[in-house]
């Protein structure tokens, strides 16, 4: 027999094929309904996720406070090291080792 012309019961190959498909889905609804039927969920299992996730972001905030913390403290020990390695030997601005221009007091010039 053709496989493109109508079957025994005058269905054609498309109809053939939906036919087949609504078939697969009702058996597979039916099997997933089945076993969705022998789940049971443990009676506190929200409660323990949530604690699970509460202290998951408890552990993420502490960790997150140690990290700024560190970082802030290296920081400050590190600005604090540079200003240390600072020239003891004071600049030529303020070396004072030059003479006074003025060694007393201005006289006028008219006077």
């Amino acid at each position: 027999m053709d496989s493109t012309g109508p079957d025994s019961e005058g269905r054609t190959p498309r109809a053939r094929h939906q036919a087949e498909q609504d078939r697969t889905e009702l058996e597979l609804r039916e099997a997933l309904e089945a076993l969705a039927g022998g789940v049971r969920a443990a009676p506190d299992a929200y409660r323990t996720a949530r604690g699970d996730w509460l202290r998951r972001e408890r552990r993420r905030r502490l960790v997150l406070v140690v990290l700024i913390a560190v970082v802030f403290t290296l920081a400050t020990l590190i600005g604090l090291w540079v200003l240390n390695q600072a020239p003891t030997d004071p600049g030529v601005i303020f070396s004072g080792t030059g003479g006074t221009v003025a060694s007393g007091p201005l006289e006028s010039a008219g006077g």
